[in-house]
């Protein structure tokens, strides 16, 4: 198949472009920058200039192929998750309707976390805007093309999607580390994470566009819940830093992410789809790279 792929150039795209080359599907990547297009022509890709505001060239994308894969996610203002919400749901309903009616896969990109604190989040369980936040009335969006002709699945991944170059939440919480000469945990740090590696989160993307029928809902997670407080902890080994519980403000804006108690599950989608998470776990990952202590003085 031909696939259309937002995001291609970013972290997760980048690992899920030679799989997807490798199981003989063609993609066409979404590059908004020269740059951008630069490093996909380069990795076998055709260009495809746009960008996710630009709703006439995301429809123009999904018709020119036989599936979609929405990876693509702005980051431009990290203050704005609402307003990136936003600009994600009009990218997702831009690209279902260009596949009304064809009974093509569209696999778009959801995540794990929820408010409801210390229950394991499983694929059968629906989430809206006042149990998962902004980004689940996204994949209410998505799954809602089921019913008009479209084979659309929703891949869920957790907060710490984790490999080299990863520029997400845990990289954020070395730094501010660094910053400030701690590693911190809020309370008593038992709350949960799920993580994944990109290597295994990607496999699963393709399986999701291969194999997933219309309104099936995927967990990209290999690690079910880690405790913050042995990240935090892993963090202030390898940077040679007290580990100590610390209030929410501490850390800023990504203070009510780090709070969250958000263990999930792929127990569905590994019977489901044959998919076994093959990569290192997080703390495993983290223990095998070098953190460069740039501690104050």
């Amino acid at each position: 198949m031909r696939i259309f792929l937002t995001g291609a150039s970013g972290f997760i795209g980048s690992a899920l472009v030679p799989q997807l080359i490798r199981a003989g599907h063609r993609v066409l990547g979404l590059a908004r920058s020269d740059a951008s297009a630069e490093k996909l022509a380069a990795a076998g890709v055709d260009v495809h200039r746009g960008a996710l505001t630009d709703l006439d060239s995301l429809r123009r994308g999904a018709a020119a192929c036989d599936g979609v894969i929405h990876c693509a996610f702005s980051h431009d203002d990290l203050n704005d998750f609402a307003g990136n919400c936003e600009m994600d749901r009009g990218a997702i309903e831009a690209l279902g309707s260009a596949l009304v009616g064809t009974d093509r896969p569209l696999v778009v990109t959801a995540g794990t976390a929820r408010f409801t604190r210390g229950q394991v989040l499983t694929e059968d369980e629906a989430l809206d805007a006042s149990t998962g936040g902004p980004r689940a009335a996204s994949e209410q969006l998505a799954l809602s093309f089921a019913s008009r002709g479209v084979r659309v699945s929703s891949l869920r991944l957790p907060p710490s999607v984790h490999d080299d170059g990863d520029n997400g939440f845990v990289p954020m919480l070395i730094e501010l580390a660094r910053k400030t000469g701690r590693s911190g945990y809020i309370g008593d740090g038992e709350n949960r994470w799920p993580a994944v590696h990109r290597l295994d989160a990607a496999r699963l993307f393709v399986l999701a566009l291969e194999k997933a029928p219309a309104g099936a809902r995927l967990h990209a997670v290999g690690d079910e819940g880690i405790s913050t407080r042995d990240i935090a902890g892993v963090i202030g080994r390898k940077l040679g830093l007290p580990v100590e519980s610390v209030p929410r403000e501490h850390f800023g804006w990504i203070g009510a992410f780090f709070a969250l108690d958000t263990p999930a599950s792929s127990a569905l989608t590994q019977a489901r789809f044959g998919w076994k998470p093959e990569q290192a776990g997080l703390l495993a990952d983290l223990e095998r790279r070098t953190f460069h202590d740039r501690r104050p003085r």
